[in-house]
């Protein structure tokens, strides 16, 4: 793995630790988390997959 995969990585790693907190401050109700989390999972493994096996 060469460093233009791993930076993006560390990137979006830190963008989700930065939006995380007020993330889960809206989603009060855990229904809406559940469903929030799920849609970010499968937005981060369509990144993640075309970074690996496109790129």
């Amino acid at each position: 793995m060469n460093l233009e995969v791993i930076v993006p990585i560390i990137a979006l790693i830190g963008v989700l630790v930065l939006v995380l907190p007020g993330f889960i401050q809206t989603n009060y109700n855990l229904k809406i988390l559940i469903k929030n989390f799920s849609i970010w999972i499968i937005v981060i493994a369509i990144i993640l997959i075309f970074v690996f096996f496109i790129l």
